[in-house]
């Protein structure tokens, strides 16, 4: 809802009124955290060992290195698409028709159809999370982890080989939409599995930089090249890369429970 609604809202108030209601917005979430359940303890074997004694056996995993690695492409895919598809529709995209479908749905700029592509991005991510989740219970989390990289390598590389479009727009925010974080229950689901529930949350949590920092390089480097070269060819590009690399990065990781864990690979999950 957040980015149709902004669009809406800055027709008639300013940038920073927008920021205000976004704020009031958020704050009234925190009326929902009373009613949140806390998650079931994890099993008495896991804590007997030390955060120390885990962290050691993360950081010399490989399997835990090549996790770190791919979620950097994640971050800088989603963080570069958020923050300058609006403007790249804008930049690239060719007419909205008069009279058309979009027309009649109000959608008349490339600005409008901006913040609608980031929109339907978000919807779609609702399924695609939820399918992956369900998914990741089932089948192997790393080759469904592979499988997303390299489908959003293909998706976004037949967006840019192909002319770009109203209708080739909201295509790719469906399409990417769907595997937008649908990383996430995976990657958190793998590291859960690998190491236990006890420091999950740690563990994912130096995971989760990884994706920070390729969100801040896909966002600062997407502003920095549009500005040296007038386009996002390059970065967008090295999207596609990343995404090629992270999915081949994800196939050699070795998804059985470390250490002692493998008796409680059952609970773990």
């Amino acid at each position: 809802f957040g980015a149709p609604v902004a669009e809406w809202m800055l027709g008639f108030l300013s940038w920073q009124s927008v920021f205000l209601v976004f704020a009031a917005a958020i704050l009234a979430v925190l009326a929902v955290l009373p009613l949140m359940r806390a998650p079931d303890l994890a099993s008495r074997a896991e804590p007997e060992e030390s955060m120390g004694a885990i962290l050691g056996k993360a950081f010399r995993d490989p399997s835990y290195t090549l996790i770190f690695l791919g979620f950097f492409s994640c971050g800088y895919q989603l963080g570069f698409i958020t923050a300058h598809f609006p403007a790249l529709v804008t930049e690239m995209c060719g007419p909205i028709q008069p009279g058309g479908v979009l027309h009649g749905m109000g959608i008349t700029t490339t600005s409008t159809l901006g913040a609608v592509a980031i929109s339907l991005i978000g919807l779609a991510n609702i399924g695609g999370t939820l399918m992956a989740g369900w998914l990741g219970k089932h089948y192997s989390r790393k080759n469904l982890l592979a499988g997303i990289y390299a489908a959003r390598t293909l998706i976004a590389a037949a967006f840019m080989l192909t002319p770009i479009t109203p209708g080739t727009v909201l295509l790719f925010s469906v399409a990417m939409g769907a595997l937008w974080l649908a990383t996430v229950p995976l990657t958190s689901g793998l590291v859960a599995h690998l190491y236990g529930l006890r420091y999950m949350g740690t563990l994912y949590g130096i995971v989760y930089l990884s994706h920070q920092l390729g969100s801040f390089t896909g966002v600062w480097l997407g502003g920095r090249l549009f500005d040296a070269t007038g386009s996002y060819d390059v970065v967008w590009w090295g999207a596609v890369a990343l995404g090629l690399i992270s999915a081949l990065l994800h196939l050699p990781i070795n998804d059985a429970p470390v250490g002692r864990l493998k008796e409680e690979a059952g609970t773990a999950d």
